[in-house]
């Protein structure tokens, strides 16, 4: 869309003051620790982009409040270099950077939104290069803190704590297949076939570049083999974040323009771990 066909969609410029009535209304409250997911163009025209929306978001959560993210590492080396040849993988070895939460840039897939807000002064960014997230506030230290190296989205990480804590999560005009909440039910889900990666990344530990070999769920081809459950063509998180819609849970309303939902982070992983244990046996 151009400019004007964006605030046309918004009905006019989306400021500060409008984004943050939106979301009080669709049920942020103060002292609320939010996990959100955007998708900045669905909004409409917002007027300043991502530093009015977390500015927004901020004034709605208030000083006692957190916001949180997912971050990624958007320039990791690939899972599956080590099948490379092995002088491109000597020379991977030899120069790839480590990972630095100060400066590695959060994956591009994610959108403007994470890369903003792990930039933002006071920004906490978690440990992990490939599973790395990002919070702001006042529980953002506690939310970050001794991400685990392995089985990263479990218990001890800060999707784990993000549910202690009684955190939400946000969906702004985003799909909701993008909750990434959803990949720590994969990873406490007792079901059958659930599917592993192991991959090496280098990090710093005490200012020293090394490798590590990391062990997590498969997060980015799927935990589980969902066909059992999920019809062809329906992503299994937004099948599932559905049916927890039709189930009464999460609250929908529009910011902006864009259809946003609103999910208590507890809830959300006690449905779809039961989802899963169910859906899941053969």
């Amino acid at each position: 869309m151009d400019e004007m066909d964006l605030l046309t969609h918004s009905k006019g410029p989306l400021t500060r003051s409008r984004l943050t009535q939106d979301l009080t209304a669709l049920g942020i409250t103060p002292g609320d620790i939010v996990m959100f997911h955007t998708r900045l163009s669905a909004l409409g025209y917002v007027a300043g982009g991502p530093p009015t929306l977390i500015g927004a978001l901020q004034d709605a959560v208030g000083p006692h409040g957190t916001l949180m993210v997912t971050c990624g590492w958007n320039d990791a080396p690939p899972y599956d270099f080590v099948t490379w040849p092995q002088e491109w993988q000597d020379a991977i070895r030899a120069e790839h950077p480590a990972y630095d939460p100060a400066v590695s840039e959060s994956d591009h897939n994610n959108g403007r939104l994470p890369e903003a807000l792990r930039r933002w002064p006071g920004a906490v960014r978690s440990r992990h290069p490939d599973v790395s997230f990002a919070a702001l506030g006042a529980a953002a230290v506690d939310l970050m803190a001794d991400h685990p190296w392995d089985d990263p989205h479990g218990p001890g990480s800060p999707l784990a704590r993000l549910v202690a804590h009684g955190g939400r999560v946000l969906i702004l005009g985003a799909p909701l297949d993008t909750m990434t909440l959803l990949h720590h039910a994969e990873a406490l889900a007792d079901a059958p076939g659930k599917r592993y990666v192991d991959y090496e990344q280098p990090i710093l530990i005490d200012g020293e570049r090394v490798w590590r070999r990391f062990h997590d769920i498969d997060s980015e081809e799927e935990a589980f083999d969902y066909s059992v459950a999920v019809p062809e063509g329906l992503e299994p998180f937004e099948a599932i974040a559905s049916e927890m819609l039709a189930a009464g849970l999460g609250r929908q309303g529009r910011v902006g323009a864009a259809e946003s939902y609103l999910f208590e982070a507890a809830e959300t992983v006690d449905f779809a771990v039961s989802w899963m244990e169910n859906r899941l046996r053969r």
